[in-house]
């Protein structure tokens, strides 16, 4: 179901201040992880997490000072949308903390329990030690890096080079600007981030693929034209598919993260951020890097046939026979 008839928009024309704009958000999500403004979440910094659920409203400054004596370090913040429900962090405090990490819960419910904040339960809480948190970094680590060579390889022979790297630079181009939005919001890097960071590589991807299997087929039919045009053809030709795929995806996360609840509202922004730089790094920054790579390597290619024109013509010289018969 076409949704443009002919759509000859001039995407590529904005490329480059597309791409100035990316370097932006994400130079800005640097400086934001290095304050530190980017955490890493339980499961992978290790630790010990407890939501509670008061009788009666109370501040975060109410519940910080009620434990401040025996948990100095941690983290204090409101859980959802119920005033009544508020979530601790409790950092690990070194090497041998995994096994301390139910004595700093008691602890805190001890403290609470001496508090005049009133009644209250525990609605939820985990544990992670040190070592579970650093295998879970590893093979984070890992499946992303695995993910990124297969796709190479699969686009590199399916394709053309050019291809699979303007398709890899797009998902870490994905990766990076989604990081620097969960740095500016505040949301931690658990594993449900991960995951989602993960399906996005994989969005990410599958956009490209489409409008480059576009750019393979009008090679045959546009061979006169230079490669910049065709692409700017393909996206225009791919884009109505690209803006029903992308939106009814969105709607989908768009729901999951307003209906979705506090435990998946992480996972959730993470998507919708993702499906946004998706479709913005197919047509913006995979399409510029090929078309980048695809023309230096032809103006490469031209500089060696001229070069090699002059031996290649030059006439070939006659034995003494030839000439005497002459």
């Amino acid at each position: 179901m076409p949704i443009f008839k002919n759509p000859n928009f001039d995407f590529l024309k904005w490329r480059w201040p597309a791409v100035g704009l990316s370097l932006l958000i994400i130079g800005a999500g640097v400086v934001a992880a290095m304050q530190g403004r980017l955490a890493l979440g339980i499961d992978f910094s290790g630790g010990t997490i407890l939501i509670v659920q008061f009788d009666n409203p109370v501040t975060e400054d109410t519940v910080r000072g009620a434990i401040g004596g025996v948990a100095d370090e941690s983290v204090v913040q409101q859980y959802g949308t119920d005033d009544n429900q508020v979530l601790i962090r409790l950092p690990q405090s070194g090497p041998e903390a995994g096994t301390s990490l139910e004595e700093g819960a008691n602890a805190v419910r001890a403290a609470l329990g001496q508090s005049s904040i009133g009644g209250f339960e525990v609605i939820n809480q985990e544990l992670v030690g040190p070592v579970i948190g650093e295998e879970l970094q590893r093979r984070g680590v890992s499946a992303f890096g695995f993910a990124m060579a297969g796709i190479l390889l699969y686009i590199g022979f399916r394709f053309r080079f050019s291809f699979a790297v303007g398709a890899i630079i797009a998902v870490v181009h994905d990766v990076l600007v989604t990081l620097a939005m969960l740095s500016f919001v505040g949301y931690e890097l658990s594993l449900n981030v991960v995951a989602a960071m993960l399906t996005i590589t994989g969005y990410s991807v599958n956009d490209s693929i489409v409008v480059f299997d576009r750019v393979r087929e009008n090679l045959r039919r546009m061979r006169r034209d230079d490669f910049a045009t065709l692409v700017n053809a393909s996206i225009n030709q791919t884009l109505s598919r690209t803006i029903i795929t992308s939106g009814t995806t969105l709607f989908a996360v768009l729901a999951l993260f307003v209906f979705g609840g506090e435990v998946l509202r992480g996972f959730a922004f993470t998507m919708i951020v993702g499906v946004i730089s998706g479709t913005y790094s197919t047509i913006f920054i995979a399409a510029a890097v090929a078309i980048v790579i695809s023309e230096r390597r032809a103006t490469r290619r031209a500089q060696v046939m001229v070069g090699q024109a002059p031996a290649t013509s030059k006439p070939k010289r006659r034995s003494r026979k030839a000439r005497a018969r002459a």
